[in-house]
């Protein structure tokens, strides 16, 4: 029905976040439309009047079928990937021409705040940098993507240390 993401050359070594928060939103909304449909059948076929016909059971199956699409897209492709080479941040719309890559080397520092979103600095004053919106996440996931984004900061600091020690030492 819907052709599925790429296989993954080598899936352990990366985190994917879905916009599985989202996706539950379009599939109670596709419920909804479903449910308007059967239900004015079930009248039209209970009152027998002409004014509600039972085509009118119709109208709301194009918005189900368009919200029931929604939510696969949002559960079957990735918003956020954390790779050992950087951030991957999908977009909504076109998401393979308006994809973001931020690669480790380039970030200076990232966090998540409030659980809302997630910061990402691109030099160490934070003048610049791109902020990207946790709400498409399920909050359980948006924990566990602030825990793998301070993981990733503090072993970068780590391998910063003695870079900038040595540089200390070799200055004296």
């Amino acid at each position: 029905m819907l052709p599925g993401p790429k296989e993954i050359s080598e899936p352990h070594k990366e985190l994917r976040f879905t916009r599985s928060a989202q996706a539950s939103h379009f599939s109670l909304l596709a419920a909804i439309c479903g449910g308007a449909s059967v239900t004015i059948l079930i009248l039209s076929l209970l009152l027998d009047e002409f004014l509600l016909s039972s085509w009118w059971s119709l109208a709301p199956l194009p918005a189900a079928f368009i919200f029931f699409r929604l939510s696969l897209h949002c559960i079957r492709h990735a918003y956020l990937i954390l790779t050992p080479l950087g951030i991957e941040v999908f977009p909504f719309f076109k998401p393979r021409k308006n994809l973001q890559v931020l690669y480790w080397s380039q970030i200076s520092d990232a966090e998540v705040v409030r659980n809302k979103q997630l910061v990402i600095h691109l030099n160490r004053e934070k003048t610049s940098g791109i902020v990207a919106s946790l709400t498409p996440l399920h909050p359980v996931y948006r924990e566990l993507l602030e825990h793998a984004i301070a993981g990733r900061m503090a072993e970068k600091t780590i391998h910063k240390e003695p870079d900038e020690s040595l540089s200390l030492k070799d200055g004296n």
